[in-house]
């Protein structure tokens, strides 16, 4: 109980210390929260030389950031009092580790993207060491009933190791009323009146998964984009802070 009441006790003057350092810091400085307020109190800073520095301040300030500054006895840029190189650090490991965050879901939505891209050229490969595919395959070039069957219903064979479509190819390849059944399913339901493609949904599927997976991924890119300039700034701020 005691130990619970030190440890707060702690963590408050702590807080109290750093609130003392942070008003003391503004106090001394001049606070300013926008790239015209400070173009105005020191157009001094402005040189052949400042480029990168006054890009990373216009984009420090449309980040919402806040600096205090004091004049520096030198010409040129003014001392940075607030944030300091500590605070940038720390700013710098969070965005460091959103953007960790951001290229794990990039990893994954390239997976998906190239896993959509190759669905059909990866079940024309996987097909060939199916049983089922063979036995499929000689029934369509021996059974003309078979193989008018499976015409009509346009038999998905080649995604025979997809396990959504195994169990419907094997029952089709072995049961002779399923297919029947089938063919008239497909030959009179209007589900299928606009197309006769049992494999319809899974060409759907596949478009609509490129689909997301190339929309997903333009996002995370602008936004790894983003924080890499967000990166590029706080490195150049922590510079100045170290001046």
């Amino acid at each position: 109980m005691r130990r619970n009441k030190l440890a707060g006790e702690y963590k408050l003057l702590f807080f109290c210390q750093f609130v003392k350092t942070i008003a003391r810091v503004f106090l001394m400085g001049k606070i300013i929260s926008s790239f015209e307020h400070f173009e105005k109190l020191f157009p001094q800073s402005f040189n052949g030389s400042s480029g990168e520095r006054v890009e990373a301040l216009k984009n420090y300030f449309k980040n919402g950031g806040v600096v205090s500054l004091a004049k520096s006895p030198k010409q040129g840029w003014p001392k940075l009092l607030y944030p300091g190189t500590a605070r940038v650090e720390e700013q710098i490991k969070d965005v460091e580790k959103l953007k960790g965050i951001f290229v794990k879901k990039q990893r994954d939505w390239q997976v998906k993207a190239v896993g959509a891209r190759i669905y059909y050229l990866k079940n024309e490969v996987l097909k060939l060491s199916e049983p089922l595919y063979w036995k499929h395959l000689g029934k369509f070039l021996f059974d003309k009933d078979y193989k008018e069957d499976a015409l009509l219903v346009k038999l998905p064979a080649s995604l025979v190791v997809d396990k959504r479509w195994k169990p419907m190819i094997k029952t089709f390849v072995n049961d002779t009323e399923y297919r029947k059944q089938l063919v008239e399913t497909v030959q009179h339901s209007f589900v299928y009146e606009k197309n006769k493609e049992l494999a319809l949904y899974a060409k759907e599927l596949q478009e609509f998964r490129k689909d997301i997976s190339s929309k997903k991924l333009g996002q995370i890119n602008e936004k790894i984009a983003s924080l890499d300039g967000e990166l590029k700034t706080l490195q150049e701020i922590l510079k100045w802070a170290k001046e």
